[in-house]
This record gives structure tokens, sequence and C-alpha cells, in this order.
């Protein structure tokens, strides 16, 4: 009788609940659909696998069944496409939690790695480490290994995010419109140091470094993803954490002050997060917008601007958005592919647009 009183009590509470019961089926409808995504992901391709195959392949290399098929389609599936579908989540999910996390912590939706240089300053330096590497800074990859261009691109990404944070905030908060004019600028001038890295390079670094600006997951394997995963894991854990102090941000920051939050204190550990996840990402993928932005407003349009859900989901709903738009650009110009980087792009320019024009209007009201 106690047991089913508890479980009445619990039903009734969550069907009184709208927001928890729309917070529910998310959850629910994201992870089918990220299953669902993985095994159409690792079936498409020059030759078709069905899922049926896919699922049986990945079961057998858990031990689970045994696979009857062929050995060179087991070999695709393990050595190309299941770690190259799955280096795509940890980009995705890594990309969209930075630009939620980056969004709480500057109170603004247009807020967004890609946007205020942060990208751009972790593609400086891996494109400095890229070209030079062979010569004067061949030495960083005798110490750091597989690491290196991780290490780079987080130098980069830490950098850049330290002084937009340092030219935007006043003593008054942090201005948007400084936060995006210093992102611009950054944007500009590392772009200009890129394309001077660029006419330096090589035939052999320029084919690597035109399709790794543009975004790619073709240079996926294990280790990739074991040496990404590694450091991408740190804010997909860590950032979440700080959902209760993000939300006392969204107050104002002398408010977060009087309800207890260090705000300098989070301020860093937040810049510092979001650089490892971006600098991670930005090596083992090249430059890849808009996921940032994108993904965090839809979640926020849906489940409200609790980053207790907010952070979470977007994690999910960016690496489904990224296997999704990876998808697309292994297909739409078969046997071609087209750079990832242009998928996003196509999808969030038009969406930043909208978003703009929307806030001035809503601010001229």
């Amino acid at each position: 009788m106690p047991f089913q009183l508890t479980v009445m009590t619990e039903a009734t509470l969550l069907y009184s609940n709208p927001k928890a019961l729309r917070i529910k089926w998310s959850l629910i409808c994201l992870v089918a659909a990220l299953i669902v995504a993985l095994i159409v992901s690792v079936g498409i391709g020059p030759m078709h696998i069905s899922m049926f195959d896919a699922v049986s392949v990945v079961l057998s290399k858990l031990g689970l069944v045994e696979s009857q098929v062929s050995m060179a389609m087991q070999n695709i599936i393990q050595s190309i496409r299941l770690p190259r579908s799955i280096l795509g989540m940890l980009v995705g999910a890594a990309l969209a939690v930075s630009g939620a996390a980056m969004q709480g912590l500057f109170r603004n939706p247009l807020a967004d790695p890609g946007l205020i240089g942060v990208t751009g300053g972790a593609s400086l330096a891996a494109v400095l480490l890229i070209v030079l590497g062979g010569t004067s800074l061949g030495f960083l990859f005798d110490i750091f290994g597989e690491y290196t261009l991780m290490i780079a691109a987080f130098g980069g990404a830490f950098l850049t995010t330290m002084l937009v944070a340092k030219v935007a905030t006043t003593q008054f908060g942090t201005s948007i419109t400084s936060m995006l004019l210093a992102g611009i600028a950054i944007g500009i001038v590392t772009g200009a140091a890129v394309g001077l890295l660029t006419f330096m390079a090589d035939d052999g670094q320029l084919r690597t470094l035109t399709f790794w600006s543009m975004g790619s997951l073709g240079g996926a394997t294990w280790s990739t993803v074991l040496a990404a995963g590694s450091l991408i894991i740190i804010p997909l854990i860590c950032i979440p954490m700080h959902a209760k102090n993000l939300n006392a941000l969204l107050l104002g920051e002398s408010e977060a002050r009087h309800l207890g939050v260090d705000v300098e204190k989070v301020k860093r550990q937040i810049i510092l997060l979001t650089a490892i996840g971006v600098g991670a990402a930005v090596a083992v993928s090249g430059m890849i917008g808009f996921v940032g932005l994108i993904v965090p407003h839809i979640v926020r349009l849906g489940l409200g601007p609790d980053h207790r859900y907010l952070l979470p989901i977007s994690a999910g709903l960016g690496a489904l958005f990224l296997l999704i738009a990876d998808m697309i650009s292994r297909t739409i110009i078969a046997p071609a592919e087209l750079p990832i980087g242009l998928i996003t792009t196509i999808i969030g320019g038009p969406f930043f647009i909208t978003m703009v024009i929307y806030r001035a209007r809503s601010n001229s009201l």
C-alpha cells in the first residue's frame, strides 16, 4: 500500500507539472533520436550498409552477438564510420555546451564561441602549429604527442576568451555590443594571421588547411576520439555543475553576489572549461560555426532558461545536430564530401540574422 501511494503521488506530481513532463519526454526523444542517428550515420557512405548490419557489427564488437557481415564491411564500420560518428557527437556536444555556458555567463543568447572570436583564436593557434610544426615548433610534438594540437588550440581559445571578457566587462556589467565588436575584431585579426600562415604553407599543409578551415570529421580515428574525448569530457561534466551559479548570474552580477556566488571565480572557471571544450573540438574538426548559437537557443525556447536542464539537453541536441549535419555533408554531393562547417554555416547564418532582427525589434518596442 505505501508503495502504491508513493507511485500514485509521483505520477500525480509529474502529470500536474507540464514542464517536468515536457523535460522528461524531451530527454527520452533525444536519447532515442541519438541512437537512431548514430546507427543511420554508420550506414551512410559510398558503400551502403543496412541498419541491421550496422547494429550487428557494433553488437559483435561488444561480444553480444556473432555478426555475419563481411570482414571488409566490419573494418569500414569499426575503423572509419564509427569513430567519425562518435567524434561528431563529442564535438557537437562540446560546442553546444560551451555556447550555452557563454550565453549564461554574458547573459545574452547571441554569445557564441565562433561569433566572439574564441574559435578564431583556437584556429590560429592550431594553424600556427600545423605550418610551423615541422620546423621551429616541432619540439612540441615530441613533448605532448597527439595532444599537441589540442593544447595549442586550447591556449588560443583561452587567451581570446579572456581578452573578450576583459574588453566587454565593466563595473556596470557586460556589454553585448562591446563583446560582439571585440569578437569581430579578433576574428578579423586571426583570419588575417591564418591567411598569412596559409601563404607560407607548402602544398601538403595547404591541402590540409583548406579543408580543415571549413570543418571536417574526415580525419577521425580511434586515437583522435580518445584524445579529444579525454579533454571534452571535462567541460561536459564540469560546466553543468555550475548550473545554479549561471541561473544566479541571469539576475545580474550584483544579485548573484548577494546570493553567495563568487562571480569572478565562476567566470574564470567557465572560461577555462569553455576554452578546453572549444580548443579540443577545433583541433580535431576544424572551424565549425553556429552550433553553440543555434542549439542552446532552440532548447531555451522549448524548455526555458534553467541551466539545470539547458546544459545537458544542449549537449545531447548538439551531438545530434552535428551528427545530422555530417550525414548531409557526406551525401549531398556524393561521392564527394562537402565540408561540415559549410552546412552549419548555411543553417546558422540565417538563424543568427533572424535573432538579431528579432532582438532589435524587441528593444525598439
